[in-house]
């Protein structure tokens, strides 16, 4: 990896206006009416083992590209950072230096996961501001950070466990990340014939909370951030003969920042869930959904790379009932069905789906991607095959 001093940093392109609509189901919406108007996300901002070798493999694996860097080598003794981009989706990895940072003590608690969300708002203090008086928990006050690329205003707010909300105004910033931080790029080089993108923006990202629970979030980012319930699933909604969860949907105004928001529920064995919050040793982001113009190269490509999905029994493409409700997608089923992609259809269209298993040593943190054609939903009609993919992959673990 090099380290570079560059004045005229560009980012990576981003999706246009008219993409992002296309791969994440943007809706109309007035800002104007938002007492905490959300542009859309800023970066999730992770807290990992081993920042270098995390970094790496989100870019041999994944297809991210390294943007920026803070580390020892630019003054920061404490923890080594990367920001790694692929389209409009930004991570930040970060992981301790210093024996006594905090993150060691974040780390050996949760185990590889995200922190922060941190979101891109256009005026941080009136969204700081109402969200104090609605109840948040201010865990940064607004301020400004300045470098010679310009100033970046800020602040925090608490939610569900130890992860924040990061509000981010970077309008009169023109640096590669933040202040602090400098252009690094990596040496990596893709394998020939490797899509130089393969996902493009952060469709959504899911929080699992302790029973009882749900609702007291999904009413935090109702009366605080100013969010709407978007969907619900309970009951046989989201349960199988073993397990069961309830989950509801909060989004900003024009839906570019989605949060499902989950909660076990009685069954006969332990839910993911349930699985999750022992493993994550309390609640945290179970995972987050990456939009994709191409899910099929997409999996062909990470397949290669070594990433390991779910598997999807031959019968679930066999159904009748399935193929009866899904109608005509661009490919043929028999295409789904060799990569394990799932399909589901509502009345505003359809979307593809795939799931890894999770991607650190603890079974939390993992990734959906997620090709929409239209649809607005969240792959209601896959649930029971998702759950009884994932019990089986409980079962092998000891933990169903």
């Amino acid at each position: 990896m090099t380290i570079e001093h560059l004045p005229n940093h560009r980012p990576t392109a981003l999706p246009t206006d008219g993409e992002l609509r296309r791969l994440v189901g943007l809706v109309e919406h007035d800002d104007s009416v938002d007492p905490f108007p959300v542009a859309g996300w800023d970066a999730l901002v992770w807290v990992v083992g081993n920042a270098t070798q995390t970094a790496h493999y989100l870019e041999s694996a994944f297809g991210m590209r390294l943007e920026a860097y803070s580390g020892p080598e630019t003054g920061n003794r404490d923890h080594k950072a990367y920001v790694l981009r692929s389209g409009a989706a930004r991570f930040v990895i970060t992981g301790a230096v210093d024996p006594d940072s905090p993150l060691v003590a974040h780390h050996d608690r949760h185990g590889d996961g995200v922190v922060d969300i941190a979101l891109e708002v256009p005026d941080v203090d009136r969204c700081i501001e109402w969200a104090r008086t609605h109840g948040a928990t201010v865990l940064v006050e607004p301020h400004d950070d300045t470098d010679e690329f310009g100033t970046v205003r800020s602040a925090a707010i608490a939610t569900y466990g130890e992860t924040r909300h990061t509000l981010i105004d970077r309008s009169r910033y023109y640096g590669p990340y933040l202040p602090g931080y400098i252009v690094r790029h990596s040496h990596y080089q893709p394998r020939a014939g490797t899509s130089t993108r393969l996902f493009q923006a952060i469709d959504h990202v899911v929080g699992n909370v302790e029973l009882g629970m749900m609702d007291r979030w999904v009413e935090f980012y109702r009366d605080v951030m100013g969010f709407t319930n978007m969907a619900e699933f309970v009951g046989d909604d989201i349960a199988t003969d073993y397990s069961a969860l309830m989950s509801k949907v909060v989004a900003n105004g024009n839906h570019r920042v989605k949060f499902p928001l989950n909660e076990p529920a009685a069954g006969k064995k332990r839910s993911q869930i349930d699985e999750y919050l022992e493993f994550y040793r309390g609640p945290g982001v179970q995972h987050i959904a990456l939009a994709t113009g191409d899910i099929l190269d997409c999996v062909d490509t990470l397949r290669r790379e070594g990433v390991e999905f779910l598997e999807t029994p031959d019968a679930y493409y066999s159904d009748p009932e399935l193929r009866a409700r899904i109608g005509h997608v661009r490919v043929p089923v028999e295409q789904l069905q060799r990569r394990g992609i799932l399909v589901d259809r509502d009345e505003d269209g359809y979307l593809l789906q795939i799931f890894c298993k999770p991607i650190t040593d603890r079974p939390t943190v993992f990734f959906e991607l997620i090709e929409r054609h239209g649809s607005l939903g969240f792959g209601k009609g896959n649930f029971k095959a998702l759950f009884q993919a994932i019990e089986r992959e409980q079962e092998a673990r000891g933990n169903l």
